[in-house]
């Protein structure tokens, strides 16, 4: 079945709200993508190269309502022309061949790396996580994923138990069981997500006993550590559920938080957690805390 394809070229500072936007429109991916032949020779630590001109790749539903997602664009970015926009109809054979020449290997702090399957790993000796591009959110390009990447290579999870609530494509799962969890519980209300999460766990040879992947409501331990990378207001809205899943003394993690969502967010958890200093990458932020 086909897909619906919108592709808006804009400039640096436009890219991430762009893609933010299309996000919030339904797209079921989005892309960002070289508008300008303009080469990215290395991802170094803690930072998401974007280039000067950028071409924001948003794919749809078939029957999605595209006049929405084009009011939507037109009213919160008034500067970007009519020319500038595109719209075509694509097959999935057509869709996964241009996820296989846009998705790169990229390194996440000292020892994580994000690589499609389809490529040799260019540090064999690494923590690399294979991914194929699916229909759930997290390849590791957008910045909350990227903050919760680094966050994860800085610690020391061996023998831990690991929660991802609202895992998508299970990436902070599955980075969290290489790098040494006992065990990981994935979460999503998505079930193109969990399907999605076994897939790229079975992919990582990541054995069911360490990973288990479900809808929420299910019972389970209390984790050592807590990552939700979602939204600010349904992590806002989960306040309750998220801080009875930590054990006291564990740690929480939280992204998908734009800067001036933060004091907000800060102020749901303080009664439950001793929060840290916000961590800021291109508009988006990730907060932590320790259990009380």
């Amino acid at each position: 079945m086909p897909w619906q394809q919108l592709t808006v070229s804009v400039n640096e500072e436009s890219a991430a709200p762009v893609e933010d936007l299309l996000s919030e429109c339904g797209a079921v991916s989005v892309t960002l993508m070289d508008g300008e032949d303009q080469p990215v020779f290395q991802v170094d630590p803690g930072t998401t190269p974007i280039w000067q001109k950028t071409r924001v790749q948003g794919l749809f539903e078939h029957d999605a309502d595209m006049t929405v997602v084009l009011r939507a664009l037109q009213q919160q970015f008034p500067d970007i022309a009519d020319t500038d926009i595109e719209r075509e109809e694509v097959q999935d054979t057509e869709w996964e061949r241009v996820c296989m020449q846009d998705f790169k290997p990229m390194r996440f702090g000292k020892r994580v790396w994000i690589c499609p399957s389809w490529e040799t790993p260019p540090e064999p000796d690494a923590v690399n996580i294979l991914l194929d591009p699916g229909l759930a959110f997290g390849t590791g390009t957008h910045p909350t994923t990227a903050l919760c990447l680094e966050w994860l290579d800085e610690q020391v999870l061996r023998d831990t138990t690991v929660i991802d609530y609202g895992c998508g494509s299970g990436i902070l799962a599955i980075a969290a069981a290489k790098l040494g969890a006992r065990r990981v519980i994935a979460i999503d209300n998505d079930p193109q997500a969990i399907v999605a999460s076994e897939s790229n766990r079975e992919l990582n040879g990541v054995s069911p006993d360490t990973m288990t992947v479900h809808l929420p409501g299910k019972a389970h331990p209390q984790a050592d550590v807590l990552v939700a990378n979602i939204l600010a207001g349904p992590l806002e809205e989960l306040t309750p559920v998220l801080s009875a899943l930590v054990k006291p003394g564990g740690k929480l993690i939280l992204s998908g938080v734009l800067s001036q969502q933060t004091r907000s967010l800060l102020n749901s958890y303080e009664d439950n957690f001793v929060m840290s200093e916000p961590v800021l990458l291109d508009e988006w932020v990730r907060v932590g805390g320790v259990r009380r």
